[in-house]
């Protein structure tokens, strides 16, 4: 692939749904502290149009920027909780240590 061509990542509509509820969520949080996005644009030093593909939950912004806008609004400590509580991985890692009997 030539350095000119970006690879882009494969989102399936399930994903997409997702990202875009995440979006939605980021865009309620401004507003419940009554901030605009030019506000939001200007302490993050995003373009509005930036922020209002992350408010639609668009999988082409960098995952940094979001972390910039979620941390304007003081949400970037939520970001340490995904995957916390991970369910399946422990139900694997308990198989094994049961020697693999279900």
């Amino acid at each position: 692939m030539s350095k000119d061509k970006k690879r882009k990542a494969l989102i399936f509509p399930k994903n997409k749904e997702v990202l875009s509820i995440f979006g939605e969520n980021i865009k309620l949080a401004r507003k419940r502290r009554k901030y605009t996005q030019t506000q939001i644009s200007e302490r993050t030093g995003l373009s509005r149009v930036t922020i209002r593909k992350i408010e639609r939950g668009d999988p082409t912004v960098s995952i940094g920027h979001y972390v910039m806008v979620l941390t304007v609004l003081n949400l970037v400590s939520d970001l340490a909780n995904v995957a916390r509580d991970d369910e399946l991985g422990q139900k694997l890692r308990d198989i094994e240590l049961l020697g693999g009997k279900g």
